[in-house]
């Protein structure tokens, strides 16, 4: 925002809390610094709707009426009561958990409105201490372009379509989906809903979502059943972490010094031309395919299968396939 107009839209602020009575348009021009430079009577009233809507935005409850009958033109105002904030009373680690908040969004559709709400809480002389979280890592991510449709389209309970990408191959195919809501499990965001392809409930991975999503019909035809628990339809039965699995794993020769740290060498194997070891790990494959994935080449799962298809489906990811 621009000084000036900064500037102007605290001036109308003061000047609308400091009155009892609705003021017109055109008293606020006569009052207000910032207005009188307007060019002409259409420049100001352009201006003038432009920085109520700021103020509405901002959450500062512009009040519109008339003082009498006889005022032939509506005015304005803001009604103390319901501008000032109440008193504001934290425990610390109410705080904590607001300042973990801040911290947790990695998304534009909720970083500002969790600064702005920081920076309100302090304005108010409520201390948030944002060291107290950091013992905790937020995990949460929404880098997903698919989060902020799929997000609106649940609060708005509406249809969505999208081409999604089948685990573990570049297959992608059309669906069609009446989402009930978007959850975290374990670091990924799955959108949870009836499909309409399969007619029964399903949840899709956020990250194997191609291209735009399709957000069709009216709204608040979509309602979620109100025994359904999003997050058992994700997890299935396995809220609680699995016993670590063994896995082999081939690593090049003189490379991947981190899997060599965890595992031991139990087999010499030339892998597509290239020396290499062996390795025994005991891993829990849900945690352990982005670390495994993120040696490139020189890492090679050879089982289980399931964390081979998840490591192949993290480089299927990176390379960009079926976009």
């Amino acid at each position: 925002m621009a000084t000036a107009r900064a500037e102007r839209l605290v001036n109308l602020v003061l000047c609308l809390l400091s009155t009892r009575q609705y003021l017109t348009a055109e008293r606020i021009r006569r009052i207000v610094a910032g207005y009188g430079e307007a060019a002409s009577d259409e420049a100001f009233f352009r201006t003038f709707e432009r920085d109520k809507a700021e103020l509405r935005d901002l959450g500062i409850p512009l009040e519109t009426g008339r003082n009498s009958a006889f005022d032939s033109a509506d005015g304005y105002r803001i009604a103390r009561r319901d501008y000032e904030l109440g008193d504001i009373d934290l425990e610390p680690d109410e705080a904590a958990a607001v300042a973990l908040a801040v911290r947790l969004w990695d998304s534009p559709e909720f970083t500002s409105a969790a600064r702005g709400a920081l920076l309100k809480l302090r304005a108010a002389g409520v201390e948030v201490d944002e060291r107290a979280a950091g013992a905790v890592e937020p995990k949460v991510r929404t880098s997903e372009p698919a989060f902020a449709p799929l997000h609106a389209a649940v609060q708005e309970g509406r249809v969505v379509e999208f081409d999604y990408r089948r685990p573990g191959t570049s297959e992608v195919k059309h669906r069609t989906v009446e989402p009930w809501g978007v959850v975290s499990w374990r670091g990924r965001w799955y959108v949870v809903g009836h499909d309409r392809d399969r007619e029964a409930p399903r949840c899709f991975r956020l990250s194997r979502v191609r291209g735009q999503v399709a957000v069709v019909g009216e709204p608040g035809r979509v309602q979620r059943p109100p025994d359904v628990d999003l997050l058992r339809l994700v997890a299935g039965d396995q809220r609680e972490p699995p016993p670590p699995t063994s896995a082999q794993v081939w690593v090049a020769e003189g490379r991947a010094q981190g899997l060599r740290r965890r595992g031991k060498v139990v087999d010499g194997l030339e892998l597509g031309g290239e020396p290499g070891d062996v390795l025994e790990l005991d891993i829990h494959p849900e945690h352990s395919a982005s670390w495994i994935a993120g040696y490139g080449p020189d890492a090679a799962v050879l089982q289980p299968d399931t964390l081979r298809k998840a490591v192949h489906e993290i480089h299927l990811d990176a390379l960009g396939e079926g976009r």
